[in-house]
């Protein structure tokens, strides 16, 4: 694995570092790249203005690992405002969340009322919810929780990483439900004997995971693929393999960050693909802005622009 990106994925869960960057101006600026601000406003806003350029969005608010009922609840209570203020301005628009925010560490079962609601909230207007994958730690429990809320709610989608080496069986073992699926790389520290280290073993496996949620059997049952991924090589490869199964651009989606190859995103658009650009927002950003840096380590000569230009 590359060594600045586990430079990077360390330097996300240290407490002295979290402290110290966000008191820093210039790392705020270099952070606005990647996010439109910390308010739900501002996400709003932001997503309006995709709309209008045909992209799709996906709100999530930013936080992980919430060890009090009380926050959990407030999680919900935000989300839920969200997905009405969706529904009402007609924003083009879905939410994901973590099941870390939802008490999953301390309730399993309150996370998954939680979780349902929402799901239950977005289903009003026509919209998926979205669970993020998290650590190896929380796999097995968010396969779980999205079986058990999925049973009711077939407007759930499910985030599956292409470089943890158990994702072919646990994207097989789900394929009978038709499921929505979307695809991405990882941005966690995982060791090898969990995760590929290699970026060729990542991208080939990512573009199985496509070939299957595309295949006959997938599309009979009503899979889905967002597929989350900036890489030019590998958007051709996954174009070619659409072309070739027969799978109609109508029928997948592109899920891009926010800020990150705006060009890509209308030249896709352009080309009639769906594309849904993702917009994160909230104060805990430090821990989600240092794994998009590891996700990208050439992403911090924007930061070294920041700190030159302010």
């Amino acid at each position: 694995m590359n060594p600045m990106r586990n430079l990077l994925l360390a330097g996300s869960r240290n407490a002295w570092l979290q402290r110290q960057a966000t008191r820093r101006r210039f790392v705020k600026l270099a952070v606005r790249r990647f996010m439109p601000g910390e308010t739900v406003d501002e996400a709003l806003v932001a997503a309006a203005e995709q709309n209008k350029l045909g992209i799709g969005v996906t709100l999530t608010h930013l936080g992980e690992n919430l060890n009090d009922r009380a926050e959990a609840d407030q999680v919900l209570a935000h989300y839920l405002a969200t997905l009405a203020r969706i529904g009402r301005d007609g924003v083009r628009g879905e939410v994901s969340i973590k099941p870390t925010q939802l008490a999953y560490d301390i309730d399993v079962a309150m996370c998954t009322a939680h979780t349902r609601t929402l799901a239950e909230a977005a289903r009003a207007h026509g919209s998926r919810l979205w669970i993020d994958m998290e650590g190896t730690d929380y796999t097995e429990g968010t396969l779980a929780l999205y079986r058990e809320v999925r049973r009711t709610h077939s407007n759930l989608g499910l985030c599956l990483q292409a470089y943890l080496r158990r994702t072919r069986a646990d994207l097989e073992s789900l394929l009978p439900l038709g499921p929505a699926i979307r695809v991405v790389k990882g941005a966690y520290a995982e060791p090898q004997d969990k995760a590929f280290p290699d970026k060729q073993e990542v991208d080939e496996n990512f573009h199985w995971m496509a070939e299957r949620l595309w295949s006959p059997e997938a599309r009979a049952a009503g899979a889905w693929a967002t597929l989350g991924t900036h890489d030019h090589v590998l958007i051709e490869r996954l174009e070619a393999t659409a072309a070739r199964m027969g799978v109609a651009p109508s029928a997948y989606e592109y899920a891009l960050l926010y800020g990150i190859g705006r060009a890509e995103q209308l030249r896709l658009v352009k080309a009639g693909r769906n594309v849904r650009v993702l917009i994160s927002y909230g104060a805990h950003w430090f821990p989600w802005y240092m794994r998009r840096l590891a996700e990208r380590p050439a992403n911090l000569l924007f930061v070294a622009r920041s700190m030159f230009a302010n």
